[in-house]
């Protein structure tokens, strides 16, 4: 039996060796060496592309592209949280109709649904046809940082909803009817009962939201206008631009870093958290 398990397991570790292992030591060669990928021969050892992602400019990139996912990703929160605390609490027949509506957008496709925000929020957009038809002033929004955020919102809130709704809906009501028997209120019930046992779902919220917002290139370079310059655009560029894959490899080895480093950081919390105890009513 356990012959026949590692053998079903093969296929997975060719694919994996195939599509994820040999592309990032494709990624960490090309960002450790210099000269004409196409002529093995000419490739040598540097670190000048890791020097370049240290100057000002692109610290400047990383810095608008973090500042912006975790504007995304705290919106997604404030607005995520109450939507699935609603979800979960509703009768069991409209819990599906509620989350269809954020299943649905997550079926369309990714580039069709930023282009539906660009007919929105371009200067002769839905939005600003609208005031102009009441008499109002119109808004400038797009392009700017306020589109882009409005766009990762959008397109990731879902991804903060899913994840706190399966949490809430598994926490045992004879939990909160425990709270409320020894006197505790619903605000205090909340902040000692429920939010304390939603963590795990808020941080994986959080993370599926914040490594795609900080990431992403196709939001930032239609509702930016090419204007919003993140490290995902700037990637996209060395490789498919400039083609200077050293130093966009170099760029994605430290995006990869930082992701990383973010995401044992929340690991840590949501541990410290589990290590907490049962909550204090």
């Amino acid at each position: 039996m356990k012959n026949r398990a590692k053998f079903l397991a093969y296929p997975y570790l060719v694919w994996m060796a195939i599509f994820i292992v040999i592309p990032l030591f494709l990624v960490l060669f090309y960002s450790l060496t210099k000269g004409n990928i196409h002529d093995p021969s000419s490739l040598s050892f540097s670190l000048e592309s890791y020097a370049r992602v240290f100057e000002v400019n692109y610290l400047k990139v990383i810095w608008k592209s973090f500042k912006l996912a975790f504007i995304s990703t705290l919106f997604c929160f404030v607005l995520g949280y109450p939507v699935a605390l609603i979800i979960s609490t509703v009768k069991a027949k409209y819990k599906s109709i509620l989350l269809m509506f954020f299943l649905v957008p997550i079926w369309m496709n990714f580039l069709l649904r930023t282009y539906a925000w660009m007919s929105i929020l371009s200067p002769n957009g839905f939005i600003n046809r609208l005031l102009s038809f009441l008499g109002l002033p119109t808004l400038s929004i797009m392009p700017g940082q306020t589109a882009v955020v409005l766009g990762m919102i959008y397109n990731f809130l879902p991804f903060m909803v899913l994840p706190i709704y399966t949490v809430l809906s598994k926490i045992d009501r004879s939990v909160i009817e425990a709270a409320m028997d020894l006197g505790a209120n619903k605000i205090r019930t909340f902040f000692n009962v429920i939010f304390p046992l939603t963590v795990p779902g808020i941080i994986s919220g959080i993370t599926m939201v914040f490594m795609p917002a900080v990431s992403t290139f196709v939001i930032s370079r239609l509702l930016g206008g090419n204007k919003e310059l993140l490290i995902g655009n700037l990637i996209e560029q060395q490789f498919t631009v400039q083609r200077d894959w050293h130093f966009g490899s170099a760029l994605s080895i430290i995006l990869m870093i930082m992701i990383l480093i973010s995401m044992a950081v929340m690991s840590k919390f949501e541990s410290d958290n589990d290590n907490g105890g049962a909550p204090t009513w």
